[in-house]
């Protein structure tokens, strides 16, 4: 399977990942994140655990479960995470450790290495073996999400699990926070060969159209992301709607529900209330599993945004670039970490910026095309999967090798 990226990603990838796998081979690798479908670790555990046991690495993904309860609590602690104030009580925290007591019962964590995505099953680092502890398993906290400005005592209450874990990983270096462990920065990535972003026919595109009742008789302006306030999806329907005003043209507000997310549904509703009768703005809830689709959605669109307001990383950014669209996205999170403005896409920090952009994509496709072109050169030498790959490993192995001369790879 890994062969297949050949020619396609940066050959050095290629090799750090074969020589790093010669001294892992064997080794036992799990993750665990709280949903199994819907959201960007979602999708990229879904492609990276097949990867790395064909590297020759015994890897396994286990899903922490919990009832809609849970998932409140996880949310809300995902919001304050993101600087959102939230009102929590002593029991919301109880609950929140007796779910992942439970869930130590189902998954087995005995493994040389253990990642954690997220705050959801940050509390299983409680009831990891004592021997676990010694530096010979690796357990590693994983954070994808904006945790630049957190409320306080969110924060204090989750960093009692972080700094027992052995290291912690963000996306970027400004969520990074003062632990007494070792920390990385790891940006996520895509995969170029999923169905979600590998080349598609005129005739798959066409049909995807057709199946939503999408003409393609004007310009189309696309966001794909989960309907949540931070994705901001109401702005960018207001963005729509001054660009509407000169350049007649469509917009398409794409998402999939995540189990994990128990505010999906009301944001959607509140979209669907917002944008009206208009037929020419078409809101489309798709099952997590539909990326050919999505996949085309991006590829008949002329200008691509991620109007986030608070954000981790923005894969969609990633993903639009590497079909040569022009992007437009919030200047938060990731984002601006993909978005090299003036040269792959533009960042910009309100509606009025939004809609000015996109009046400037369409009103000048040569521009729109070179920094497409620019976009997809730049996803590929940072942001595709085999990098990222590269990364965890490397971490897992300097970390088994801590305060040893590790420079023979």
């Amino acid at each position: 399977m890994i062969r297949q990226y050949s020619g396609i990603v940066p050959k050095g990838d290629l090799l750090l990942i074969q020589k790093l796998c010669d001294k892992l081979k064997g080794k036992s690798f799990i993750h665990v994140n709280s949903t199994r479908e819907g959201g960007g670790v979602a999708e990229i555990l879904q492609r990276m655990i097949p990867l790395l046991k064909d590297l020759g690495i015994d890897a396994r993904w286990e899903v922490l479960e919990g009832d809609a309860t849970f998932f409140e609590i996880t949310k809300k602690i995902h919001n304050a995470l993101q600087g959102n104030r939230e009102k929590f009580t002593k029991k919301m925290w109880e609950y929140y450790y007796e779910v992942n007591r439970k869930n130590k019962k189902n998954i087995n964590l005995n493994a040389d290495a253990v990642l954690i995505h997220d705050p959801q099953p940050a509390a299983l680092i409680d009831f990891r073996r004592k021997s676990s502890r010694s530096g010979k398993k690796i357990w590693i906290w994983r954070c994808h999400i904006d945790v630049a400005h957190p409320v306080s005592g969110v924060w204090s209450n989750l960093k009692k699990y972080i700094v027992q874990y052995n290291s912690a990983i963000f996306s970027v270096s400004k969520f990074a926070k003062s632990l007494p462990i070792d920390e990385f920065i790891v940006t996520p990535s895509i995969d170029p060969l999923s169905d979600k972003n590998r080349e598609l026919t005129d005739r798959e595109i066409n049909e995807v159209g057709e199946q939503f009742g999408i003409p393609r008789d004007k310009p189309i302006i696309l966001q794909v992301s989960r309907f949540d306030r931070f994705k901001d999806p109401i702005g960018v329907i207001n963005a729509y709607k001054i660009v509407k005003k000169y350049n007649d043209c469509r917009l398409i507000l794409a998402g999939s529900p995540a189990t994990d997310d128990p505010e999906g549904e009301a944001i959607l509703n509140e979209v669907r209330d917002y944008a009206g009768n208009d037929p020419d703005i078409h809101i489309l809830l798709l099952p997590p599993d539909k990326h050919k689709e999505i996949n085309a959605l991006q590829r008949m669109s002329d200008v691509i945004l991620q109007k986030s307001i608070k954000e981790g990383f923005g894969l969609t950014v990633s993903e639009a670039m590497w079909k040569e669209k022009p992007v437009i996205g919030g200047a938060v999170g990731g984002i601006p970490l993909q978005i090299v403005h003036g040269l792959t896409g533009f960042v910009v920090y309100s509606v009025e910026g939004a809609a000015f952009r996109i009046r400037q994509f369409l009103n000048n496709p040569d521009m729109a095309k070179r920094m497409g072109q620019e976009g997809r050169e730049y996803v590929r030498n940072n942001f595709l999967i085999t990098r990222q790959i590269r990364d965890y490993l490397s971490i897992w192995y300097c970390s088994m090798n801590k305060g040893k001369h590790v420079l023979e790879l």
